[in-house]
């Protein structure tokens, strides 16, 4: 087959993917870890240590705090210091557990064996609890509960698993280290999301600008010998990773406004996922750790690092341990330059969907001054979802919630493609952001008034007692 891509839109930035030949390396422990309560989709966690408690690694330290909510691990062996508010990479006060690093004892239910577990186990229910257990999410950036996603709503049918090795974005190297270094591990989750999804058929879809990963998990499908598994190459095209555009890519379907991957029915997942899978179902382990990428513009290899790293390292542990912020750094992004997000202090801590620090200078991160719009169109030809992003722009500042919404500014991945694409360095995304934010405030309180509404009638309509 040649190589796939979706079909409308997108940009071409360089890949500068300059930590891509940098090995994964293992952290050392630092001596505290503060471990974020809301580090997942959903309702955080609730709490279930108390201060002076003993723990180990691996120990279920918060509860879920919803149905779309996931447990948190202790990823260190210690004693909870404190249970307090945190400002996280944002800047906004999150619920964390603190605990002091005390050695390195691992729940012994843990298998840290190297060895390879390719026996896949015939009970779905089990698999799920066990992936539920360990807190796994989705590491492709959302960090939905895996557990969830797995398990379609009645009616709904996977046809096809999609597991994203793209890394679409500029200089993130963490999933292309895991699929060289990995990739069996890789495969195997594959295998078990398959057979929770009732057997479909798997594409692991990656970009052609990876050849070595490629050949490295191309590798490992053959040599497992998994039914319906197959590695695709992808062309190198932003945001090729977008959950919507690889469905089109693969499957050659539309997910329609408001509607859901399931619908059309892909399920997909990242390879980073999938590896957490594997160490949950095959070893018991939970979603502890992680790999991030530490990178950047004009700055030396010798800074360049991909690391193993566990939840609750302060960034500021990491960056130290990395050799420092350099001198050329101007801002420091959380994620890749595209879709990522300021870091506003180095004392947040990472969380289990952490991929990178990312060191822009001045000079990659200096905007233009905005001047008026030429009606070139060109956002519009690059927007991957087919969207105006020229009129939602009008529209935002006309505060027009209703054209917004007509316009379907709430269907925005906030990609970027738009700002990317604009001559007249309109801050597009910004306020297309903004106007999303609106729309979607609308969005729920009219579907929460109408649940309301049907609450009260059902009410009504019961007879007194």
């Amino acid at each position: 087959m040649g190589k796939l891509t979706f079909s409308m839109g997108g940009v071409h930035p360089h890949d500068s993917k300059y930590a891509r030949e940098c090995a994964i390396e293992e952290l050392p422990l630092p001596q505290t870890v503060y471990v974020s309560m809301a580090q997942h989709l959903g309702a955080p966690a609730k709490p279930l240590v108390a201060v002076g408690d003993s723990v180990k690694v691996g120990q279920v330290i918060a509860e879920p705090g919803g149905f779309i909510s996931a447990f948190v691990h202790s990823p260190v062996s210690g004693t909870v210091k404190s249970i307090a508010p945190r400002k996280d990479l944002a800047g906004n006060p999150v619920m964390h557990v603190e605990i002091a690093v005390e050695g390195d004892e691992w729940d012994p239910a843990i298998d840290r064996s190297k060895d390879l577990v390719t026996a896949i186990p015939d009970d779905r229910a089990a698999i799920l609890d066990r992936i539920k257990a360990c807190g796994v999410v989705g590491l492709g950036g959302a960090t939905f509960p895996t557990h969830v996603k797995l398990n379609p709503a009645p009616g709904k049918v996977a046809e096809c698993l999609i597991l994203n090795g793209a890394e679409c974005e500029p200089f993130l190297t963490s999933d292309y280290r895991i699929m060289i270094e990995r990739p069996k591990e890789i495969v195997v989750g594959a295998a078990i999301m398959q057979k929770v999804l009732g057997g479909c058929k798997c594409v692991i879809g990656i970009e052609e600008n990876k050849p070595e990963a490629i050949a490295s998990m191309s590798a490992a499908v053959r040599e497992l010998g998994y039914p319906g598994i197959e590695v695709q190459t992808l062309k190198k095209r932003y945001p090729q990773g977008g959950e919507k555009q690889l469905i089109d890519a693969v499957m050659h379907r539309q997910v329609k406004s408001g509607g859901l991957p399931i619908d059309v029915g892909a399920v997909v997942q990242n390879v980073g996922t999938s590896l957490a899978v594997y160490e949950a179902v095959q070893k018991n382990k939970p979603l502890i750790t992680n790999v991030l990428t530490i990178t950047g513009d004009k700055i030396p290899g010798n800074l360049q690092h991909n690391y193993l790293f566990r939840i609750g390292m302060p960034l500021s542990w990491i960056v130290e341990q990395a050799g420092g912020v350099p001198e050329t750094a101007a801002k420091l992004i959380s994620g890749g330059p595209m879709m990522g997000k300021a870091i506003s202090n180095l004392d947040a801590t990472t969380v289990k969907g952490s991929s990178s620090v990312l060191y822009l200078s001045e000079e990659a991160t200096r905007r233009q001054p905005e001047t008026g719009c030429i009606r070139c169109g060109k956002c519009a030809d690059a927007c991957p979802m087919g969207l105006e992003p020229f009129l939602l722009n009008r529209l935002y500042k006309a505060a027009d919630l209703e054209g917004l919404e007509r316009n379907a500014a709430q269907d925005c991945i906030e990609c970027g493609c738009c700002l990317y694409s604009c001559p007249a360095h309109i801050p597009l995304l910004d306020n297309i952001r903004q106007a999303k934010g609106q729309v979607m405030g609308v969005i729920r309180a009219r579907a929460a008034a109408a649940k309301a509404a049907a609450e009260a009638a059902k009410a009504a309509a019961e007879p007194k007692k």
